[in-house]
């Protein structure tokens, strides 16, 4: 708002003075409006499922309305120390309409896909596929000798207008994700997409304009990031705890799903015995409509049923 500055107060002038200068108009003053922390809307355990051909993990996000985390709608968390919960994989499945982002910190994931393609996802790197039109691949966890296999994948929607797009994958080793120390407070940030002051993580050129971030906030300390009002945020603890609002005061630990409202930035803050490690993500809500079964992701019941009807008569694969 626009605040009116008083000019202060003329005292008589004595006879015989000068006569002073004339007065400048009084001189409006913009007041920018104060910037708002997202506080938390829900904060929700993630819950044990199986998946693909018998992998036990937790997942955060994957219930309810699909809309309630648009443009994003599936969070897996499949840390494990034990080889029986995760060695059966993923084997050969479809995707269409979507993206899947998969994020390895320890451990290996094997893949491979109808276009040919085949790598493996090792600690601290990421995989960005976009299915677009479709696309047929396997995933399969390997552990380390010790058993540990950690991990997450995100889902992400795609617009209408790339659901049919060529299919693609980004493989982002650990070293190309650049890493950040937050110079007020010491939090170390991994930018795997977004940016943190200066720098930008190496995913671009996503419609749904994500920030994708890993976050330690070492003991004692407090970390404050910007966030795009409108967009989707939320926070996925799972090492130690803390406060991502000073509003909520019970501490928030391993496996917790923060959901916030919307806001100009979130803090988060660590405790005096140890430190704080969450993933932050955000994005543009892309407001359409979602017909969504298993790995197929459309717009419209009647693209869905397409969808399986060409993947029951082997023309789902657009290229290969």
């Amino acid at each position: 708002m626009f605040a009116l500055v008083p000019q202060p107060y003329a005292s008589r002038r004595p006879h015989g003075s000068r006569v002073p200068p004339p007065r400048p108009p009084p001189r409006l003053r913009y007041h920018p409006p104060m910037s708002t922390q997202r506080r938390i809307e829900r904060v929700t355990r993630s819950r044990a499922v199986m998946e693909g051909a018998g992998v036990r993990l937790h997942r955060a996000i994957g219930f309810g309305a699909p809309e309630r985390f648009d443009p994003f709608l599936l969070l897996d968390d499949f840390r494990s120390d034990r080889p029986d919960d995760y060695r059966q994989g993923f084997p050969w499945h479809p995707h269409r309409g979507m993206e899947t982002i998969t994020y390895v910190l320890r451990g290996h994931v094997e893949h491979q896909d109808s276009l040919g393609n085949r790598g493996v996802i090792g600690p601290g790197d990421v995989q960005w596929m976009s299915a677009g039109s479709g696309i047929i691949h396997q995933e399969m966890p390997k552990g380390e000798p010790s058993g540990a296999m950690y991990g997450f994948q995100l889902w992400a929607n795609l617009p209408a207008a790339s659901k049919m797009s060529e299919p693609r994958y980004r493989g982002i080793a650990a070293s190309e994700i650049p890493v950040v120390t937050d110079a007020a407070g010491g939090a170390t940030i991994r930018v795997i997409a977004g940016r943190v002051g200066d720098v930008h993580g190496p995913v671009r050129d996503v419609a749904s304009r994500p920030e994708y971030l890993d976050v330690t906030v070492p003991p004692g300390a407090t970390f404050v990031h910007p966030t795009p009002r409108g967009h989707t945020v939320f926070a996925y603890v799972f090492e130690g705890h803390g406060g991502l609002d000073a509003d909520h005061p019970s501490p928030i630990g391993d496996r917790t799903l923060v959901e916030f409202q919307d806001g100009d930035f979130v803090s988060a803050a660590a405790p005096a015995d140890g430190p704080l490690r969450f993933l932050l993500v955000a994005g543009q809500p892309i407001r359409e409509p979602i017909a969504w079964q298993g790995p197929i992701v459309m717009n419209t019941q009647e693209e869905l049923e397409l969808a399986f009807a060409e993947l029951n008569n082997n023309t789902f694969v657009k290229k290969r």
